[in-house]
């Protein structure tokens, strides 16, 4: 019989607290999760020295948010040489337990939120998600992120100011994005172009993450006309494999699909940005890479030289 400790407790309930700050600040979960698992080392070497901790949670949170700091400047060297496109490593958040919703809204982790966020400098980025998601006062992450409270609310002022310019006005319910997914799924499936177009809004963005692994679009397309044509050309092309299957769920708090193949190994998945009533962004991820979290991946580049 395997006793768990009360320090082993307390560790598995501090982890997802670090994930869901990680992963905001990085939109990666492979280094998100080496983030947690090197923040926990440091709150159970704190605790093995005998260092008082007040609160385990905010010791752990300033740990997390400065170690994310430290990896989202490397990260953001690595991301410069990245081939194509770089979107976040998508989330599926159906369960209830994901470790990556406590604590959140869900605009917080959305594809596009997170895109949105990589044009903030780290600090930005780590004081806007600390007082806005996270619910700490200024004079907390002042001692956070190691600056002072004048500073962090300027860094909170020039952050928000930066995404609510580029933030849609009105939001959409959940009832809305989930139903107008449907129609998006079903008009892309069925060839309609008319219908597809009708849920797009003008200047919709479609990008794809291939990662120079597999074959993705090189740069993102605009414009409703030229994306719906583009997406049913591919989803055309992808039916041609028997057994192919779109499967409607929930990534990163908002509505979305897996493409899996025969064997229901994924291909790709897909996240939308829905606001206004309307479909304002398409992410298609088929690294790999960016994947393998999630379960077994496709052979995807033979699977589309099959189609040819």
């Amino acid at each position: 019989m395997i006793l768990v400790t009360d320090r082993e407790r307390l560790l598995e309930e501090l982890r997802p607290i670090s994930f869901a700050i990680a992963y905001r600040m990085l939109g990666s979960v492979s280094e998100a999760e080496d983030v947690v698992q090197e923040a926990l080392l440091r709150v159970n070497r704190a605790l093995d020295g005998g260092e008082e901790i007040a609160s385990p949670r905010a010791f752990l949170t300033t740990v997390t948010t400065r170690l994310a700091i430290n990896e989202l400047r490397s990260a953001r060297v690595r991301r410069e040489r990245y081939v194509g496109e770089w979107l976040p490593e998508p989330i599926i958040t159906d369960g209830e337990d994901d470790p990556a919703r406590h604590a959140e809204t869900a605009d917080s982790l959305s594809l596009a939120m997170l895109v949105l966020l990589e044009s903030l400098s780290p600090e930005q980025r780590a004081v806007l998600l600390l007082h806005d998601v996270f619910d700490y006062g200024y004079t907390e992450i002042a001692a956070i992120v190691g600056k002072s409270e004048d500073n962090v609310r300027q860094l909170a002022t020039r952050a928000r100011r930066h995404v609510e310019q580029s933030r849609p006005r009105f939001q959409t319910t959940r009832e809305q994005r989930e139903e107008l997914a449907q129609r998006f799924l079903a008009a892309a499936q069925h060839g309609d172009l008319a219908g597809l177009e009708a849920l797009l809004s003008h200047d919709v963005q479609l990008a794809g993450d291939g990662g120079g692994k597999v074959p993705a679009l090189a740069r993102s397309l605009h414009g409703r006309n030229r994306v719906a044509r583009v997406l049913i050309s591919w989803v055309r092309r992808v039916s041609r494999i028997p057994g192919v299957s779109f499967r409607p769920i929930e990534v990163n708090g908002g509505p979305g699909a897996l493409v899996l193949d025969p064997q229901q190994q994924l291909m790709s998945v897909w996240s939308l940005d829905i606001a206004d009533g309307e479909i304002k962004s398409i992410s298609s991820i088929v690294n790999p890479d960016k994947l393998k979290h999630l379960g077994p991946v496709a052979d995807f580049r033979s699977l589309m030289e099959s189609t040819r």
